[in-house]
């Protein structure tokens, strides 16, 4: 198990790497958000070695418009990991299974060069997926053991607490297998 960690404009731009070889770095929400901190953040993740990922935060409608506001963000480098952070929004709605479905598409047509996971808690991947589609993985949140998330679908990615920041393991035998299958 490899350990990494998912940070947002929530954490500081210069959080700890020791021990780390991924993170993942929120990049942008909806059609208007952009993470303030993506820039710095990025640059800890690449400076300390990191593999690097980059997520959107996804609502409800115009799918094509929110792929393309992401991608317009989200550095565009083969081997960087691009993910979807499916959930309750703000607002108390969420993107519906078949919009995850489109849009985790949509980012596999237009970054064919980059890895495509789907990030989503239990309850969502138990009570809300119906197809299972995850893109090239499911990165999922479940505050148990690291490594041991309560599903039974093959997982590449599991967050396992958020205290005191969110902590995530990868399940790859080493941080050279992960780099080998993040460049597709």
């Amino acid at each position: 198990m490899l350990h990494g960690i998912d940070v947002s404009a929530f954490q500081s731009s210069s959080y700890e790497t020791d021990g780390l070889s991924f993170a993942f770095v929120k990049a942008t929400e909806g059609r208007s958000y952009v993470n303030p901190r993506l820039t710095a953040q990025t640059k800890t993740a690449r400076d300390a070695g990191l593999v690097v990922g980059f997520y959107h935060f996804l609502w409800p409608g115009d799918l094509t418009a929110q792929a393309e506001y992401f991608l317009r963000h989200a550095p565009d480098r083969t081997g960087d990991i691009l993910a979807v952070d499916w959930e309750t929004t703000g607002d108390g709605t969420h993107a519906s299974n078949a919009e995850k479905d489109r849009f985790i598409r949509k980012l596999k047509a237009l970054r064919p060069h980059n890895r495509v996971v789907l990030y989503c808690n239990r309850h969502f991947w138990l009570n809300h997926d119906t197809t299972s589609y995850a893109g090239d993985g499911l990165w999922i949140a479940d505050y148990v053991a690291a490594g041991k998330p309560r599903i039974k679908a093959k997982w590449r990615f599991h967050q396992y607490t958020s205290e005191p920041h969110d902590k995530d393991v990868a399940n790859f035998a080493s941080k050279a297998a992960l780099k080998e299958w993040a460049t597709p």
